[in-house]
């Protein structure tokens, strides 16, 4: 007769497998979702200061990402794990990126671009895993595939206002023009990853790997902020830039009060409009690249 200690082991075990695959995953990595969130790179997203040179080293690591991931899927389209949520047409971002990366850099952008070591890591964990374990992939595509997906528009829109670009150029990365419904596609996408039949011992490892995948996303953002650190304005430089930048708000907040002839007791609330509409944003991209 089984112990009680046996008993509740087996008892987990069954509950982990009737379980959705997508819920799981979303509840194992619920803290390193918060931990990515907290980055540096997130947090400039969030006050919407973007800076050319974050924008530009992202580009470069998620090149080198989705090109591991791309070209691992497109391997082990056949396999069982693989081919319900393989969609190509969809959702490949390696087109998109080599296109926001000419823009950015030239025509002998492959030559110039810089990619964190971190990135270099990632990229080689794909590999490793597309042939040794290829329904671990399904880890990677839903965490990375899915929170693009989610937060693209809202990251696009950031990036675009950070960096004053022009006309959509250099945000491919962020247009999903084949998925016409983002919320219905993700029903779908989630509907068939919990399709999927997996052993209790690959289930347990794609769960493992989707908590890999965050920690290896985090260590890339933190990569780029330490490659950025040494090229950044010393602090004195910052807070008279940000002294500037502050005056320069109060000024365009009084002159829209003009053109809209708004009353001052509209003008006085403007800074508390401000801050409402700065936690959207960060509602926003708290759904950003992680959210699924």
């Amino acid at each position: 007769m089984p112990g009680e200690g046996s008993i509740h082991a087996e008892a987990a075990e069954m509950h982990v497998a009737d379980s959705d695959l997508s819920e799981l995953i979303k509840a194992a990595t619920k803290d390193s979702h918060t931990r990515a969130e907290n980055t540096e790179l997130m947090r400039s997203y969030v006050r919407g200061q973007v800076s050319p040179s974050q924008y530009k080293l992202l580009l470069c690591s998620l090149y080198e990402i989705y090109s591991a991931l791309e070209e691992q899927l497109d391997r082990n389209a056949s396999h069982a794990a693989v081919a319900p949520i393989y969609f190509p047409q969809e959702l490949a971002r390696l087109e998109t990126l080599q296109k926001d990366l000419e823009h950015f850099y030239g025509e002998s952008w492959r030559q110039r671009i810089i990619v964190p070591a971190a990135t270099l890591r990632y990229a080689q964990r794909l590999r490793e895993i597309g042939e040794k374990h290829p329904e671990q992939l399904v880890a990677h595509a839903y965490t990375r595939y899915l929170g693009d997906l989610s937060g693209g528009q809202v990251l696009g829109r950031i990036t675009q206002k950070s960096l004053g670009l022009k006309g959509g150029e250099g945000l491919s990365f962020f247009s999903f023009p084949a998925v016409s419904s983002p919320g219905l596609f993700k029903q779908l996408y989630r509907g068939r990853m919990n399709s999927i039949e997996l052993t209790q011992e690959q289930r347990q490892g794609v769960l493992q790997e989707a908590i890999t995948a965050f920690e290896f996303n985090i260590e890339v953002f933190d990569d780029i902020q330490e490659m950025l650190s040494i090229t950044e304005p010393e602090p004195e430089l910052r807070q008279r830039h940000s002294k500037h930048s502050h005056t320069r708000l109060l000024q365009d907040d009084k002159m829209a009060a003009q053109e809209l002839q708004i009353s001052s007791p509209w003008l006085s609330a403007i800074p508390l409009i401000r801050m409402v509409l700065g936690v959207c944003v960060a509602l926003a991209v708290g759904m950003g690249i992680y959210a699924f």
